[in-house]
């Protein structure tokens, strides 16, 4: 299915890319994007980061700067080192921040980004804030099934959580599987140490409580 088709869009997907970001920045950025463009008609991106350096990988990569492809400057970039709090406070022109910023402007609808986990998720609450009812991000992922894939959450965004928490991934969850695998009423599970309502700790055992008359 076409990106656009997906999240019911008529113009092209705009996906804004941390060029800089990862363990290996636009050696592997820079190529995907191009491969990307290979793949996908519907599909616009915005590089950010040194204006140069990604100019200079385009280059190499695709001989020139390809249709669908923009670039936005920016002066900073986010070491996998630091703490998220740095790169809120010290590192407002930084790719990631930058590219977080062109989600808020409406310039693309979504940022994409391999780099330092905790401050993708420092700066996009910052930046993005959350929806009504959500308190925490989450990251997610899927996991083969026997039935084909499971997606699962929270992955690493949070360490500690309460009961309402797990209540409001398992409706993030609920949506992004209804959206992507076009499933009307997707099923949602507690990842637990046992099925029966008794085992658990209190925030799931509560959890429990909370979705099961949950619509």
């Amino acid at each position: 299915m076409p990106w656009a088709a997906l999240f019911g869009m008529s113009a092209a997907f705009s996906i804004a890319l941390d060029a800089m970001g990862g363990d290996h920045g636009v050696e592997v950025t820079v190529p995907a994007a191009v491969g990307v463009m290979r793949h996908f008609d519907d599909v616009r991106l915005i590089l950010v980061g040194d204006a140069s350096i990604l100019e200079a990988k385009l280059e190499e990569v695709a001989g020139g700067i390809p249709d669908r492809i923009g670039i936005r400057h920016a002066t900073q970039v986010v070491e996998m080192h630091d703490p998220p709090a740095l790169a809120l406070r010290m590192k407002r022109d930084s790719s990631m921040r930058v590219a977080i910023n062109l989600v808020k402007s409406g310039e693309a609808d979504a940022i994409v980004s391999a780099g330092n986990t905790g401050a993708l998720m420092a700066i996009s609450r910052f930046v993005l804030k959350t929806l009504a009812g959500i308190d925490r991000p989450a990251i997610i992922t899927s996991i083969p099934s026997v039935y084909g894939h499971t997606h699962m959450l929270d992955l690493g965004a949070n360490v500690d959580c309460k009961a309402r928490h797990l209540f409001q991934f398992a409706a993030m969850g609920s949506v992004l599987a209804s959206a992507v695998d076009e499933l009307p009423s997707p099923k949602v599970g507690l990842l637990n140490v046992g099925q029966e309502a008794i085992k658990g700790n209190e925030q799931v055992k509560e959890a429990n409580q909370l979705l099961r008359p949950a619509p």
